[in-house]
């Protein structure tokens, strides 16, 4: 049964630093295949120090999250996207996939044990992080045969502290994230820990996040390090890059795709060449830069950084049209307005 009572979190939560009382787990070997799915009452995972996660580094993740409406009833957002990803993740890496109507029933049923950690503060959700590691005790290079998937949850707030204010953005140029063949399009853990220092020396200037360019020519634009990216041109039309399979195909981008026509916006997925685009923002045709994924929703960018300079994006302030796609899709996921596109799911 669910736990009624209430839970005192601070007002200021961060991004995945509090954790809930449960998380779900279940193990997987190739005989057996998925077995002993259960509720666990600790997070703490015991392995073997030869688990092949450790030395071959298969690892996917997912990020989801519950929401609190209006009527104290919660909203999960696309969940059936996330789980279709995880399994990408996992195929490309070589590892099992999960059913996906169980692994929407497995995260259903610890959201609905974990509910009253959902927060209230404005832009606050429960975070819904879904990971499976390789736990075989082989150092062999090879793919494990034994695989633990787990779920655990977090309540956060904005993931740029603040709310939706404008970050500023340094476009990476002396290392790259992904090459096409890699492991881009996949969101297994490796491909985060090679931008964390690329990422922390770009903080350690001044600014909040990395553009990658392609692996090849660093020419064109990818992605940010932890999401997608899109420009707003003339105040009319949004772009956003061109899926090469270096790119997570995001779940907040794929409903942006959907949701803006509706809005009166043109967009498209195109391939963005850096010093034009820069051109465009300098000469006032970029009229707005955003970032947007699931962490963040939709996070405008003010500021870019390329070769020693800065481009500032519609004088570092929140546009029309960013403020629009936030609100109408907040609107959504919260429960605030009707969802026409059947992306939300309700839980009593």
């Amino acid at each position: 049964m669910p736990d009624t009572a209430p839970v005192t979190l601070p007002e200021q939560l961060g991004f995945g630093r509090y954790f809930t009382d449960r998380i779900f787990v279940q193990r997987y070997n190739t005989q057996q295949g998925w077995h002993d799915a259960r509720i666990a009452t600790t997070k703490t995972l015991e392995l073997d120090a030869a688990a092949s996660v450790l030395h071959c580094g298969q690892a996917v993740f997912e990020g989801t999250k519950a929401y609190r409406r209006p009527d104290a009833a919660v909203n999960l957002f696309r969940p059936e996207k996330n789980c279709e990803r995880f399994n990408a993740s996992a195929r490309r890496m070589g590892m099992p996939e999960i059913d996906v109507a169980a692994h929407i029933a497995a995260i259903k049923q610890i959201v609905t044990l974990e509910q009253r950690w959902i927060p209230t503060q404005p832009g606050s959700a429960l975070y819904i992080r879904p990971v499976m590691i390789a736990i075989e005790s082989v150092l062999e290079v090879r793919p494990s045969n034994d695989y633990l998937h787990f779920i655990l949850l977090s309540p956060v707030g904005p993931y740029f502290g603040g709310g939706l204010k404008p970050i500023a953005v340094q476009v990476e140029r002396d290392y790259v994230r992904a090459a096409r063949g890699g492991t881009g399009e996949a969101k297994t853990t490796a491909n985060y820990a090679g931008t964390l220092m690329p990422t922390r020396r770009a903080r350690a200037q001044g600014y909040d996040q990395v553009l990658w360019l392609d692996a090849v020519e660093r020419r064109y634009v990818e992605e940010l390090g932890g999401m997608n990216v899109a420009f707003v041109i003339e105040g009319k039309r949004i772009v956003t890059p061109a899926l090469t399979g270096t790119i997570l195909p995001g779940v907040t981008r794929d409903s942006l795709l959907r949701l803006a026509p509706d809005l009166g916006y043109a967009m498209s997925e195109e391939r963005l060449e850096i010093e034009q685009l820069l051109r465009e923002i300098d000469n006032g045709t970029v009229t707005e830069a955003f970032a947007l994924g699931t962490g963040a929703v939709i996070a405008p960018i003010g500021r870019l950084g390329y070769n020693g300079k800065d481009h500032i994006v519609n004088h570092a302030q929140v546009g029309p049209v960013t403020q629009r796609l936030y609100q109408t899709l907040t609107d959504i996921q919260y429960g605030r307005s009707a969802d026409k596109y059947g992306w939300t799911e309700q839980l009593s």
